[in-house]
């Protein structure tokens, strides 16, 4: 058998004090330091915090929620050329909904939103309810057992199980075969069809009858007021199509660049240094021309690298890497962290101070680079380990709902 020749695995860097790449983005005015730092999902070195609050987060989601919508319905009821503006409209729909179910679910999970627990649950399941996801009861047994405990990147978590099973994605495939399988599964209708069946499924089962029953009768009204008003056509275009294809493709990335899979060995599977060597941050961006380039190169590095950060970087982080998803690194160091709010100057900050004993903080330029990189792990992951028949001996709960970790 011929040898099959793999690409070299995108760099994985130590994050030091004084990143180049960010570094090299303080040529441009200060104006530009927080959109930059909001982008690409790291301060410059000396950057002020700015503070924002957990309770900010949730209403700029459903602002963006809400004017996504708005937008996208008025442009379906103008026509003509105002429909070029349903683009927008999708985009900040999902944006909204992405930090809703990423980092504001995400946190009631935890408990960890406001510290209140009854408020907290009474959030998630709100929020869980609005998006047709996973009950929120279920996800945060799973999530919090299975996810964050000793069976991180096994068998029993969800994530895997969606690699392995959702996603049909193997040890000992190579990069290419993998990319190949995953852009597959975005463009497949029946993918699709089977992801969102098994959203309501996931939801509705797991649901208590009180809030099952609340869900449903709240269903049925906003569908009666769509009949009565005549409004199917914007309710379709606005929410439920961005809330569906585009936000289940979204799901997918994330989940291809959460985790790397643990390689093969004797390796004791425990302690700080194992877990935190399983999950890295995922920086959006590129190093800013040199000043020393000739005026004509100079100009025309800066316009391709506007068009890069505007039309490459951006909407990774915009519509894929939301909300703090670019340092989950932090949050699985520090997942009760009440400053998870300032999640990128909180994670700037906790690597700095290079504690004794903590493993270093490590990182990964560009949404390609990190898929890369998790490709890689699980090609040469142990197959025996990651066999999909092994399933078999671990409860295989919600496989499509697994995207949802």
């Amino acid at each position: 058998m011929p040898e099959v020749h793999h690409p070299p695995a995108p760099p994985l860097r130590e994050s030091g004090t004084d990143d180049p790449v960010r570094e090299s983005m303080r040529r441009l005015p200060r104006v530009f330091d927080l959109p930059l730092t909001l982008l690409t999902g790291r301060p410059h070195a000396g950057q002020r915090r700015t503070r924002y609050t957990p309770t900010r987060h949730l209403l700029n989601a459903l602002l963006s929620v809400a004017a996504g919508v708005a937008v996208g319905a008025s442009a379906t009821a103008a026509g003509g050329w105002v429909l070029l503006l349903l683009l927008p409209g999708w985009a900040m729909t999902l944006h909204g909904a992405r930090n809703l179910r990423m980092m504001i679910y995400h946190q009631c999970a935890h408990l960890n939103m406001w510290g209140r627990p009854r408020r907290d649950v009474l959030l998630g399941r709100l929020v869980a309810a609005l998006l047709m996801v996973q009950d929120f009861g279920s996800y945060s047994a799973e999530h919090v057992g299975d996810h964050h405990a000793l069976h991180h990147m096994t068998l029993r978590d969800p994530t895997v199980q969606a690699f392995l099973v959702s996603l049909e994605l193997r040890p000992g495939m190579t990069r290419r075969q993998m990319w190949r399988r995953v852009l597959g599964k975005c463009a497949s209708p029946l993918f699709h069809a089977r992801f969102l069946a098994a959203r309501v499924r996931s939801h509705v089962h797991g649901a208590p009858p009180a809030w099952r029953a609340g869900t449903l009768a709240a269903a049925a009204a906003a569908a009666g007021a769509a009949t009565w008003l005549h409004l199917w056509i914007p309710v379709l275009v606005a929410w439920v199509f961005p809330m569906t294809v585009p936000y289940q493709v979204s799901n997918v990335l994330r989940l291809c660049v959460k985790h790397t899979f643990p390689q093969p060995g004797p390796a004791v599977r425990r302690g700080r240094e194992y877990f935190a060597g399983l999950t890295n941050a995922i920086f959006l961006g590129e190093a800013a021309p040199a000043p020393d380039l000739p005026p004509v190169r100079r100009a025309a590095a800066w316009v391709r690298w506007w068009c890069r950060m505007l039309l490459v970087h951006f909407p990774a982080r915009y519509l894929v890497l939301t909300g703090d998803t670019v340092v989950h690194d932090y949050h699985h160091r520090a997942p009760m962290s009440r400053d998870w709010a300032n999640y990128l100057f909180a994670r700037e900050e906790d690597h700095r101070r290079a504690r004794p004993g903590r493993p270093p903080y490590r990182h990964v330029w560009g949404l390609v680079a990190a898929v890369d990189l998790v490709f890689d792990s699980l090609r040469t992951a142990d197959p025996a380990e990651y066999h999909p028949d092994r399933l078999a001996e671990v409860s295989r709960r919600h496989l499509f709902a697994a995207f949802e970790d």
